[in-house]
């Protein structure tokens, strides 16, 4: 259980949620929202220890391991699947310890090892790995790739096994999908699902929290306040909640008005001045209710300056690559007025070297491409974001686009993307990711394209963010295309599939839990098929390692009889010794030699001898097995 007591947490002058009192109990899976700045980073560092709190308590048993996702980029040059083994300490600590007892040839301690390994099911540590690295989009091949071979984006989804990995009562996830593609977030999906242990998730894929989550836990106005059910309960609930908030606001600000007019009308009368004096204590003592913040900071639109050709980009036949390499092969192409496409695939298919293509940024290798005399293009990327001057403020962005805009006008406009007071001269260097992500937006919508490129706008972004995307996209009068891992932006704004596999670009029939099925046999396919190449791979180049391996698994299959047996011949000397000493006791006595107990003397002397008999022949067996043992 995770308890919070009176909690109140600060960060520099900001205080990001004050007397907080909740628990947390097992087997509850949290989904973390608010908006950007809120404080929900910050929480997580609380329950880990890294932030503590400024009043009250915050209570976890230090029994409980909590595992978290590291959020520096690996740096390490084991191989990927050694790297998410090593998020299993228990087993790592145990595997350790069986290497040093192998070295001082301990078979005793080897034994109880041995044991402990098979008690953490230790033996299924690389399948599971495997299992892990598979489940995120890695192949058989890679799993043997040095950690620092990979991208950064691939070395956080290693961060991300290697927490899975560990065998914890607590797991904590700060945005675990902002680097995995659409198949990767539904087997995540499905993992957690299974996970026994608490889950607190920070994420602003609303899909993702429906699925996996059953409370919320909302930071709003530096309260946390605790929700049953998934994201969408939560809405519904604090829907209503708001509603009523606001019809007491309503009520409350009437009667206000009313004694304050009483107030300002009799206060100096005397003979009403003792009513007048009473409504203002009243008034004093009047807890009053604010106003519910109804709106979304959000407004704005995708509006389309003069005439959309119906037919914008055709490709007929074309060729897509870097250098000698093709990507996209073939390809066939006709985008028109309305068309709302969503591009599907594997990461690494070619669905932003297609975009790319279409922007303009990456020229054909082969084939045609027509572009209308009136096409105008806003192009969503995150090299755009890089590409940002972070000594301009928001204001100065758009002079750079408008030269002519006055200072009010700009803030007009960037006021719809929540750019307001200082904020909107204020140099962009400090800004979030996600805020440096919504002034790129803001650009592109000032700009007034015909045409929208989007490739993973969401990135960093909030609920209401996509929500308010969401919204205009859908009533945006020309062409988009659109690559995103938010299956609710993808089913709400799209009325097209098209999937980029195998160099090829075709329409997909179906919709996303189609795909999904798709892209889960296609995986297995392709894993099946990379297992069979690289066992080949491995039998020819790593025979010897293999035998051993397999020796050293066939010893311990051996041992595990052995080990079983000498356990059992252990605690029958241990209850033998127990009645030998018993014997010894009464033999000790002067009574037992006494012409009375003869007889006495005569069983006690019979047994005993019985016993050490047994305790030899057993001592025999034991020596013998043990013998075998270390054979």
């Amino acid at each position: 259980m995770l308890k919070f007591t009176n909690t109140s947490l600060r960060r520099g002058k900001k205080e990001l949620f004050n007397d907080v009192n909740l628990s947390i109990n097992p087997k509850i899976k949290v989904g973390i929202t608010g908006a950007n700045g809120t404080g929900k980073t910050s929480l997580i560092k609380l329950i880990l220890g890294e932030l503590h709190a400024d009043t009250g308590d915050f209570f976890v048993s230090k029994k409980l391991i909590i595992a978290h996702v590291a959020q520096e980029i690996a740096n390490s040059n084991e191989k990927a699947i050694d790297y998410v083994i090593n998020g299993d300490q228990e087993y790592r600590d145990i595997e350790t310890a069986i290497a040093q007892a192998e070295a001082d040839n301990d078979a005793h301690k080897l034994a109880n090892l041995y044991d402990e390994m098979q008690h953490i099911d230790g033996y299924t540590a690389i399948a599971r790995a495997s299992k892990l690295l598979n489940g995120l989009g890695f192949t058989v091949n890679q799993e043997h790739n040095a950690v620092n071979s990979f991208s950064g984006g691939w070395r956080m989804r290693l961060n991300l096994a290697q927490a899975l990995m560990c065998r914890s009562d607590i797991l904590l996830l700060d945005e675990p999908t902002n680097h995995l593609d659409l198949e990767a977030i539904i087997w995540l999906e499905d993992w957690l699902k299974k996970y026994t242990g608490i889950v607190l998730l920070i994420s602003h894929d609303r899909d993702f929290l429906n699925s996996v989550c059953n409370q919320i836990i909302n930071i709003e106005n530096s309260e946390l306040t605790q929700y049953s059910g998934n994201y969408d309960s939560f809405e519904k609930i604090r829907a209503e909640k708001l509603s009523q908030q606001q019809s007491q606001y309503v009520s409350q600000q009437r009667q206000v008005k009313h004694m304050q007019k009483y107030i300002d009308r009799f206060r100096y009368q005397a003979t009403k001045a003792k009513q007048a004096q009473s409504r203002i204590k009243a008034l004093d003592r009047m807890e009053l209710v604010s106003a519910a913040q109804l709106d979304s900071p959000f407004n704005f639109n995708f509006i389309i300056d003069g005439f959309i050709p119906q037919q914008l980009v055709k490709i007929d036949h074309a060729t897509a690559g870097y250098g000698d390499t093709i990507i996209l092969d073939n390809i066939e192409l006709l985008i028109q007025k309305g068309d709302k496409i969503g591009l599907l695939g594997f990461n690494g298919a070619g669905k932003s070297t297609l975009i790319k293509l279409i922007a303009q940024e990456l020229q054909a290798l082969s084939g045609e491409i027509s572009y209308a005399k009136e096409l105008k293009v806003g192009y969503f990327a995150q090299h755009q974001i890089e590409q940002l001057h972070l000594d301009h403020s928001p204001i100065e962005h758009l002079k750079m686009l408008n030269p002519e805009i006055s200072e009010q006008q700009a803030r007009n406009f960037l006021g719809g993307f929540a750019f307001n007071n200082d904020m909107a001269k204020e140099a962009i260097t400090y800004f979030s990711g996600g805020e440096k992500a919504r002034l790129v937006l803001a650009l592109i919508v000032y700009q007034r394209p015909n045409l929208l490129l989007l490739d993973e706008p969401t990135n960093h972004l909030d609920i209401k963010m996509r929500h308010a995307i969401g919204v205009a996209l859908q009533s945006f009068e020309g062409a988009m295309i659109l690559v995103s891992h938010d299956r609710y932006l993808l089913s709400t704004v799209t009325d097209k599939l098209i999937l980029v596999a195998d160099s090829k670009v075709t329409p997909f029939e179906g919709d996303l839990k189609d795909y999904y099925h798709w892209a889960n046999e296609t995986r297995k396919s392709r894993l099946k098929e990379s297992s069979v190449d690289s066992h080949s791979q491995q039998s020819t180049q790593n025979n010897s390692k293999k035998q051993q391996r397999q020796e050293t698994a066939l010893i311990r299959q051996n041992q595990k009889p052995l080990r079983q047996k000498l356990r059992t011949l252990e605690k029958q000397l241990q209850k033998l010794q127990t009645k030998d000493n018993k014997y010894d006791s009464l033999l000790l006595d002067e009574s037992i030699y006494s012409d009375a107990n003869k007889t006495k003397l005569k069983q006690t002397t019979i047994e005993q001898a019985q016993v050490k008999k047994e305790m030899a022949e057993i001592e025999e067996q034991w020596f013998e097995v043990s013998e075998q043992l270390e054979t």
